[in-house]
């Protein structure tokens, strides 16, 4: 008999960076990692794009074995014709799983013997749309004077008004560049030069074959919103993780016959865990599994597309919308989209069901987000530094207890991989003459 099975493809990648206005002694954030797909061995992936009782899914395959053994079976709600039946863009999948994916993020301590003037970069850190592009870049002051392909890359050639507004735009159109790039940028755009910007069309790069199996996509017309999870166990050997990324023009998809729990976040982890931020998440997540008996799905993301913050990677445009199976937006209505990302770990016994789904006009926004906090390690000579290397150390403490408790690692090992901050104590003759 013919295998079946989903088995569905992962890869890592776009790398996107943000701006976030943190309280005292905070830069900008940059995205460091985050917990896609690739961490699982065996990961099923599916888009479910909803309005009304239409519906788009999407399943990849990632099938391994002789592919005239290759078999798929998915019960649907309705007889599909052929035309209601389409090859769908594997890369869509990718673009999905690394909008949505769990982050980890960093902050650099500033001097807290130095005061700064921040401005408020918050309206900068986000996109309203696709379509507002323009204005976003007016904004930063940056403006595209050439876009083209020469061969397996895209080229821009950028003008731009102020070395920070430039540094923004790069980073928030996912490209690497040095921290402390605005001063390095500002005597060219002060001399009022151009700047060219590459960087790799995948497409192009990977037009020579495919090399797996492309996704399937069904369109069709039912009051009945399910997922068949069930098939999918037959030839399963312990625990599948799932993840459904559902569209909607309204809110939250939400499941209607188990218990959906948001994955612990927004708290700050030692920075070690940046080398490590593989094992923490998962460990972490077997972890809650566990206290939820198994039996629940967890929240790892929830926002409007038009939008992000931070930003793992751009929100999706017109285009790629559409190969998601998004079939409602319009020029009027461009980007009302809500994505919900769901991680599901099952076994038969777990999840007696299929997943039955509601949609709701919750818009309630949710990331599974993890902090790395740097302090300030250079040599720091006013009446501040104490305090500010005393709260340090102790800010440090609480996210070894903090760690230690989402993951149960050993406090003390965990421990033993800080470096601890020092507080060191100010000259008595400075108090006096500084």
């Amino acid at each position: 008999m013919k295998a079946l099975q989903i088995l569905i493809s992962s890869i890592l990648i776009v790398v996107g960076v943000f701006c976030f206005a943190e309280p005292a002694r905070a830069f900008c954030g940059f995205y460091v990692a985050k917990a896609d797909s690739n961490l699982y061995n065996q990961a099923s992936q599916v888009i479910i794009a909803r309005d009304g009782n239409r519906t788009v899914l999407t399943m990849a395959n990632d099938y391994q074995g002789e592919i005239e053994d290759f078999a798929i079976v998915v019960p649907v709600p309705v007889v599909l014709k052929k035309e209601q039946v389409n090859i769908a863009n594997p890369k869509i999948i990718q673009r999905l799983d690394g909008f949505s994916a769990p982050r980890l993020v960093e902050y650099h301590d500033s001097n807290p013997c130095q005061v700064y003037r921040y401005r408020t970069l918050e309206k900068q850190a986000t996109m309203e749309s696709a379509e507002a592009d323009s204005a976003r870049n007016n904004a930063l002051g940056v403006t595209v004077e050439e876009k083209f392909t020469v061969g397996e890359y895209d080229i821009l050639i950028l003008s731009a008004k102020e070395s920070d507004g430039l540094e923004i735009w790069l980073r928030e159109n996912g490209y690497k560049i040095p921290e402390g790039a605005r001063e390095l940028l500002h005597p060219y755009i002060r001399q009022n030069l151009k700047f060219f910007v590459a960087k790799v069309n995948l497409k192009q790069f990977d037009r020579t074959s495919f090399n797996a199996l492309r996704p399937l996509a069904i369109a069709y017309e039912s009051p009945k919103f399910m997922l068949p999870i069930r098939l999918g166990m037959m030839n399963a050997k312990g625990e599948q993780d799932l993840l459904v990324y559902l569209l909607s023009p309204q809110g939250q998809i939400e499941l209607t016959n188990y218990r959906t729990v948001k994955i612990p976040s927004n708290v700050e982890i030692p920075e070690f865990v940046e080398n490590e931020f593989s094992d923490f998440y998962k460990t972490m997540f077997q972890k809650a599994y566990e206290k939820e008996n198994k039996r629940v799905a967890f929240l790892e993301y929830a926002w409007n597309m038009a939008n992000c913050d931070p930003c793992s990677a751009q929100p999706l445009n017109r285009e790629e919308l559409k190969q998601a199976g998004v079939f409602w937006t319009s020029p009027n209505r461009f980007q009302n989209v809500f994505i919900t990302r769901l991680h599901v770990r099952y076994t038969r016994d777990t999840f007696p069901e299929d997943l039955s789904f509601q949609q709701t006009a919750n818009t309630q926004l949710f990331q599974g987000r993890y902090i790395i906090r740097h302090p300030y390690r250079e040599e720091i000579n006013c009446d501040r530094a104490r305090e500010y290397q005393q709260a340090t150390r102790q800010r440090q403490e609480r996210e070894a207890q903090t760690l230690a408790k989402l993951t149960d690692w050993n406090l003390e090992e965990i421990r033993s991989k800080i470096d601890f901050i020092e507080a060191k104590p100010i000259p008595w003759w400075r108090r006096i003459w500084n």
